[in-house]
């Protein structure tokens, strides 16, 4: 084990944040941060035509409201382009690398010929042993020279032992014939330049490491621990994609998904400690490992997001739901909140957080105490106000000025108006909510008045009555 556990998320600045690229920065930043190491982050831009800062800033954003911190500032692959070119020309001093003359139309032909005589289209160029004085005057490119024989072998900590032929990988070119770096060599240099200790990323990248491992053993350079996860698949078992529905993170806090259920179930998504399913994140620092990562691809399923994203709300404290239901609300470009529209929902929390799954459904929940007179009851809610209800109202609203602002005895008053006219407190609660909250999904009418307290209370009951 290193002196000190280094990891890197480095993800490409072309679009949205992919939540599989999410649950990768987080396995890294959960395995750095459990082990008191550092969790870096690196954009990868040097796609220029692809690459945008509105990309760069959502990658940030989306990393951010996740809760992943990152040490020192994130480092831009393309200005690190001259150290890359650099080290592909101390690969070719080292006789680790070759240049190479042939034309995009030469490689092509080579190629259709291969094809034609029914052999392998891997090309081999010629100038890998040419004579230096046989060079001509022209553009080339610098390639690997990768060994011909034997294996490549990964050993990878979570896919095992994995071995590639040598003789079906090709001399990877390093350096353009522009003298700009490939991908292939940038990633190398930037993880062995940031002291990069464990690599771990998606499995997709699996035949990347053969041909990175090659640019490592070229230079001398100490390899990382390669663990590359499985990806995230649909419900239905296929790569997941935008018939699924929300695939890039920003989604899912529009959402309205907590962060902390959604790192939870990040965490848990591809990787177990026994049968643990929800979880601090002092557990999961604690707990996560690379043995605890399966080699079978991870099923998205959005109950059990909203199950462990429903825990987390019941457990979070009142201030905090507050906070995260602003951000939510300015991410999903809904109306936000007054002050005094954010004071009512922290006296109505107690009440909303259990059984909430998600901010729009705890919303919903709290219309009772954030929406202002006269109370509008939805069509549902609005059955409840009948002519005789009304007239109950009426009756209950003097009781209620005269009683204690205490449960018990708001209880007693409404018990008494229900007694008189031979009903149960369920039938006269249906009328109570419509006009409190009207909403026929709402906490207690009880724990309603008790929020909103006596003189809300009435009003709401005398518009009603009305």
């Amino acid at each position: 084990m290193p002196a000190e556990i280094v990891t890197r998320f480095a993800p490409s600045p072309t679009g949205y944040l992919h939540i599989g690229g999410a649950r990768t920065a987080l396995f890294n930043w959960l395995y750095a941060r459990g082990r008191g190491g550092k969790f870096l982050l690196r954009i990868e831009d040097t796609d220029r035509e692809r690459s945008t800062p509105e990309a760069t800033e959502a990658i940030l954003k989306g990393l951010k409201w996740l809760g992943i911190d990152w040490d020192g500032d994130w480092v831009s692959q393309f200005e690190r382009r001259d150290r890359h070119a650099e080290v592909a020309r101390e690969m070719l001093a080292r006789g680790g690398a070759y240049k190479c003359f042939c034309t995009p139309a030469e490689i092509e032909a080579a190629r259709e010929a291969a094809r034609a005589d029914g052999r392998s289209t891997l090309f081999q160029s010629p100038w890998r042993d040419a004579d230096h004085a046989s060079h001509p005057d022209a553009p080339f490119v610098i390639r690997l020279k990768a060994p011909r024989e034997g294996e490549t072998v990964i050993e990878d900590a979570v896919q095992g032992t994995v071995r590639f032929r040598n003789d079906q990988l090709d001399d990877m070119v390093c350096l353009r014939s522009d003298g700009t770096p490939t991908y292939m060599l940038a990633v190398v240099v930037d993880d062995h330049d940031m002291g990069v200790t464990h690599v771990i990323r998606g499995d997709d990248h699996l035949n990347n490491a053969a041909r990175q491992a090659q640019v490592y053993r070229a230079m001398g350079w100490e390899e990382p621990v390669w663990a590359h996860i499985p990806l995230i698949h649909g419900p239905d078992g296929k790569k997941l994609s935008k018939r699924h529905g929300a695939v890039g993170l920003e989604a899912y806090q529009a959402l309205g998904y907590p962060a902390a259920g959604m790192r939870n179930y990040l965490t848990r998504l591809g990787w177990a400690h026994g049968d643990a399913e929800f979880f601090t994140d002092e557990q999961a620092r604690e707990w996560f490992d690379l043995k605890g990562i399966g080699r079978a691809p991870a099923r998205l399923d959005f109950k059990k997001l909203e199950n462990i994203c429903g825990q987390h709300i019941a457990a979070m404290a009142g201030a905090d739901l507050v906070e995260e239901i602003v951000a939510y609300l300015a991410a999903a470009e809904r109306p936000a909140l007054s002050q005094s529209q954010k004071d009512g929902l922290l006296r109505a929390m107690p009440h909303l957080k259990e059984r909430s799954k998600t901010f729009p459904e705890l919303i919903e929940k709290a219309h009772f105490v954030l929406a202002a007179r006269p109370i509008v009851p939805d069509e549902k809610a609005g059955e409840a106000l009948t002519p005789v209800s009304r007239g109950i109202l009426r009756e209950l609203t003097p009781q209620l000025q005269n009683a204690s602002w205490q449960r018990e005895e708001i209880e007693q008053a409404v018990a008494r108006v229900a007694e008189a006219h031979g009903m149960g407190l369920g039938k006269i609660a249906a009328p109570l909510r419509a006009a409190i909250a009207g909403r026929t999904v709402t906490p207690s009418v009880f724990d309603m008045m008790l929020v909103i307290g006596r003189e809300e209370t009435i009003a709401r009951l005398t518009d009603a009555a009305a």
